[in-house]
């Protein structure tokens, strides 16, 4: 069984209610927990970066890159009918998918 990084892209805002956070919380467990042992890492937000260019240059990254999992999955379709199914989606995001390579 193939691993396959997703990455989630753009999104709407933040939620800022108690009640909000706790019902994008509850979406985003569910839908984790909808993997079973398939989950391998069920990631995390990530916040602001710096891209290091061939020649040393350093810059902040200016993509969208707002957060990331890695399930396993029989194939690539398997992992984007997972994809699919993100709250990241329901929030007007975009979510990547792709196989990772075991070195």
């Amino acid at each position: 069984m193939a691993k396959y990084l997703l990455t989630y892209h753009g999104g709407g805002p933040m939620p800022e209610s108690e009640k909000e956070i706790a019902a994008v919380m509850g979406a985003w467990s569910e839908w984790l927990g909808s993997a079973g042992d398939k989950l391998v890492d069920g990631g995390n937000p990530i916040s602001h970066g710096r891209l290091i260019a061939p020649d040393g240059a350093v810059s902040d990254a200016d993509d969208a890159l707002t957060g990331y999992s890695i399930v396993a999955a029989d194939s690539i379709d398997d992992a984007v009918a997972f994809a699919k199914a993100s709250p990241h989606i329901a929030a007007g995001g975009t979510v990547g998918v792709r196989e990772t390579v075991d070195m």
